[in-house]
């Protein structure tokens, strides 16, 4: 089935004008739409690694924030992928952004999906601890993980794993999703690998999964208000910046994160948030279960 023309915006001095395009989107095998913080970087490193796998390294987020810059600039994201590659894309944005499934189905019908989830209140302090890392909140964990005062903030938003499966549920078959648990990443991590593989018809030689970790939240990091410094010279120093003396300077004033901890009462007002989404995620898809899903029901009775 071919798609659409694809109706995109540009900004000019005059306002937003609409314009229509006929090219093509390239074939795309599958996608990784979810979730944050969730692991799938692991994911998409490990698969890449193998040979006959095409991913583009940075998540382009096309379908979700960037539809205006047109199948154009989305085709050329893929110019280093082989004749006889699969090619696949991750983007978590997918899974969370509403005009995104509607998207996908109209110019890949019949694309295979990967969600991998976690717990969704690990994953709401996960996702807080990044931006606390990067200086975008700050130590008020309150004022982000509350549900009295954060449930539309993407901290909580995001983990509503059941509300936001429902919309791909509702115009793509189930058997094109393939549902992964986070914790079984540290436990089984061939496994899980293999699963994805044979999800999207990866008939080559897997390579090992990556081993370490993709993203330490305990490294010391440039404090913020140095990293606001430095962000205009980004483009020159980012390439350099494991070479000396680039590296001997970060290291000189990169300093650890002190984290605040998630207190128990505000974890238990988290859990309860989530445990209606967690039930319609059951119903959804019964099959699914990890072990937070389990204690998410047992407490319900």
């Amino acid at each position: 089935m071919s798609p659409k023309p694809q109706l995109f915006m540009t900004r000019s001095q005059g306002g937003w004008t609409n314009h229509m395009t006929n090219i093509k989107p390239r074939p795309i095998d599958f996608l990784i739409i979810g979730a944050a913080k969730c692991a799938t970087t692991w994911v998409q490193q490990s698969l890449a690694a193998s040979p006959g796998i095409f991913m583009p390294a940075p998540e382009l987020h096309f379908f979700s924030r960037e539809y205006g810059k047109g199948f154009d600039w989305f085709n050329a994201q893929f110019n280093g992928a082989q004749e006889g590659d699969l090619v696949g894309e991750k983007s978590n944005s997918y899974l969370t952004q509403p005009d995104a499934a509607d998207r996908i189905h109209e110019t890949y019908p019949n694309v295979k999906m990967i969600v991998q989830m976690r717990n969704p209140v690990q994953r709401a302090y996960s996702d807080y601890c990044m931006l606390l890392r990067r200086g975008e909140v700050t130590e008020d964990i309150r004022r982000h993980l509350d549900p009295q005062k954060a449930a539309n903030g993407r901290f909580l938003h995001d983990g509503l794993y059941g509300q936001h499966l429902q919309r791909f549920y509702n115009i793509f078959p189930q058997d094109q999703i393939l549902l992964l648990a986070f914790e079984d990443v540290a436990t089984h991590p061939e496994r899980q690998l293999q699963w994805v593989d044979d999800h999207i018809g990866y008939k080559g030689q897997l390579t090992p999964p990556v081993r370490e970790k993709v993203k330490d939240k305990n490294a010391a990091i440039v404090p913020a208000h140095l990293h606001r410094v430095i962000a205009p010279l980004r483009p020159i120093l980012d390439p350099i910046r494991n070479r000396r003396p680039i590296s001997t300077l970060r290291n000189l004033v990169a300093k650890p994160v002190a984290y605040p901890a998630l207190p128990e009462d505000l974890r238990q007002e988290i859990e309860k948030f989530y445990q209606n989404d967690t039930a319609l995620l059951s119903k959804l898809a019964p099959s699914f279960k990890p072990k937070w899903i389990s204690k998410s029901a047992l407490s319900d009775q």
